[in-house]
């Protein structure tokens, strides 16, 4: 059993169909990329995904559980977590902090008062783990909106690394980066990847990103379904070379 599964997925937004009866099945341990040119309805479809919209019609299958008409907190609760084009952090916060937010909340310790110290052991030394993970050991008491681009995305993945998941949804993570901090969020990818044994999808418009990383890509144009495959089959595809890798005759 894959786990997930989107099954025949649209939603359209008055006359605009921006996701057409898409499926994809990811399974455990698997890091799909998601591409396509802009308009394609990636975006669109992460947040099908992770619970912004609901979808017109279709279904979003999370470990066996229909959960598509379930909000965006409850498919974190079930083991889900997500970053965003634009990165999202607490900027006036220091790194350290950042990440002490989702260990307290995977903790549940949303509504508690300070944990018990046998617990705040726990919960400091996992924000040290997380740190570590993240390379962002010597920048922990830094102020996040300090930090450059990639340490704030790095920073991110770690916020939602935080939350226990068990896929993680990165939207477009190394856009706006240049070679550098690509390769560092390339690499920290990687790390999730192999080492913790994430499922990861991902949406990347960074082909080097894709093909260096991914172990199946999906390729949506206009909304639609335009291949699957490997990514030796996604690069000699040529309905994918002439709609997005920019083949010429």
């Amino acid at each position: 059993m894959s786990l997930l599964e989107i099954r025949s997925a649209s939603r359209s937004f008055g006359s605009l169909l921006a996701v057409d009866e898409v499926s994809m099945a990811v399974e455990t341990g698997e890091l799909r990329a998601v591409i396509g040119p802009n308009g394609a309805g990636k975006t669109t479809f992460f947040n099908l995904i992770s619970g912004l919209l609901s979808p017109t019609a279709g279904s979003i299958i999370f470990d066996g559980q229909d959960v598509t008409g379930t909000k965006p907190a409850t498919r974190v609760g079930l083991g889900m977590a997500r970053t965003f084009q634009i990165t999202e952090i607490f900027p006036e916060l220091t790194v350290r902090e950042n990440l002490l937010i989702p260990v307290e909340l995977a903790a549940g310790l949303k509504f508690s008062p300070r944990a018990p110290a046998a617990i705040q052991e726990l919960i400091d030394q996992r924000v040290l783990d997380l740190l570590g993970t993240g390379n962002l050991d010597a920048r922990a008491d830094r102020l996040a909106g300090e930090l450059s681009h990639g340490d704030q995305r790095a920073t991110e993945i770690m916020m939602a690394l935080a939350l226990n998941p068990r896929l993680v949804l990165l939207d477009e993570p190394t856009a706006g980066m240049g070679d550098q901090e690509t390769y560092a969020i390339a690499q920290l990818i990687r790390r999730l990847h192999r080492d913790a044994k994430l499922t990861i999808v991902l949406i990347e418009h960074d082909m080097r990103v894709v093909f260096n990383l991914a172990d199946r890509i999906t390729v949506l144009d206009r909304g639609k379904l335009l291949a699957e495959g490997s990514p030796k089959e996604i690069a000699s595809n040529e309905v994918v070379q002439a709609a997005y890798l920019g083949k010429t005759e």
